[in-house]
């Protein structure tokens, strides 16, 4: 699944990976900072979309569905 995001830079990464390791599992995401919709890219498939956008609202970010 592939998901619209504000996760800007390195930083933010860093702010992000513990919250998601937790909730979606440590090398079952990615976010392409370089792509201008920063893409956040999740592979565990056991998670519903609303789920992903919660866990990334927990961790004070916004994630959304790609138009």
């Amino acid at each position: 699944m592939e998901l619209k995001t504000n996760i800007m830079c390195g930083s933010c990464i860093a702010k992000v990976t513990p919250v998601l390791n937790e909730m979606i599992g440590e090398n079952n995401w990615k976010v392409d900072i370089l792509n201008p919709k920063k893409i956040l890219s999740v592979t565990n498939n056991n998670l519903a979309e609303s789920d992903v956008v919660k866990v990334v609202e927990k961790a004070g970010y916004k994630a959304e569905k790609l138009v």
